[in-house]
């Protein structure tokens, strides 16, 4: 059983939400990304998604987008970001690790010899947002070949077909796109999400990470309430882009992450 599939089991079994908290790897820079990685962890998050800058992230909504494009001026690349990972597992060998990343980066890498580095550097599970499941047979054996489990999106278009492929592919969880539209900090959460995520629990055996939108902790809590835990990105990234410096940029995130834990264990709305 891999890392991954531990930490959502050992979560499941304490009757506690997954916490999953995404940054963009280089953003403000590659020297501080292990330090808020550690941040998020202090803070209480389970799994961390490392997301690849792309100079194309048509997913991602202006925050994100001007996260990669700092990351990207600073010099991020993958080989580098894969570095990095290397760098936080000499002080962390517990906590899960997903690359978070469009395909051309991985692609243009090629897939086996992503997979060799990423298994060598400590990753667990890699997340590509914009490759469909039905087109993935090689990047998936690639993966599963050394060992790193695969996280595939399902959202409110996909329907009952799709969410079983998707199920199927997933191997480390599915994170459930909770709206349309790109990422970003939402005021509330979608009126027919619970509606939704009883469809997708029906045909979904894999856990359920809830994301888009959630900013705060009556919609962690809210949105944990369906699935099997929450992803928040965008409001971690927006705290690190308004950050002074490394320390306060550290301290934001750590104490932000903190109230998501608590809420998200003490059920408070």
């Amino acid at each position: 059983m891999s890392r991954l599939q531990q930490r959502m089991q050992e979560r499941a079994r304490e009757g506690r939400k997954s916490f999953v908290a995404y940054l963009t790897a280089g953003d403000p820079n590659l020297e501080e990304t292990p330090g808020l990685v550690a941040a998020l962890v202090r803070g209480g998050a389970d799994v961390i998604e490392l997301g690849i800058p792309f100079s194309d992230p048509l997913a991602d909504g202006p925050t994100n987008q001007r996260a990669a494009e700092r990351a990207l001026a600073a010099g991020a690349s993958l080989d580098r970001i894969l570095d990095s990972i290397a760098t936080i597992r000499k002080t962390d060998t517990k906590t899960p690790l997903v690359v978070f990343s469009y395909l051309n980066p991985i692609f243009h890498m090629g897939f086996a010899r992503f997979a060799e580095r990423a298994s060598q550097v400590g990753a667990d599970a890699v997340l590509v947002v914009d490759l469909p499941p039905e087109e993935a047979e090689s990047y998936r054996h690639a993966m599963q070949a050394k060992g790193l489990d695969t996280v595939f999106l399902a959202s409110p278009t996909s329907d009952v077909a799709r969410l079983q492929v998707i199920n199927q592919q997933s191997t480390g969880f599915v994170y459930y796109v909770s709206r349309t539209g790109v990422t970003g900090v939402q005021s509330q959460l979608s009126d027919t999400l619970a509606s939704e995520m009883q469809r997708v629990r029906s045909e979904v055996s894999r856990p359920v990470m809830v994301g888009f939108g959630i900013s705060g902790p009556e919609q962690a809590v809210t949105a944990a309430a369906l699935g099997d835990g929450i992803i928040i990105g965008s409001a971690i990234v927006k705290l690190i882009e308004e950050g002074k410096n490394p320390q306060d940029r550290v301290e934001r995130v750590e104490r932000f992450t903190h109230t998501i834990r608590q809420a998200l264990d003490q059920g408070h709305r």
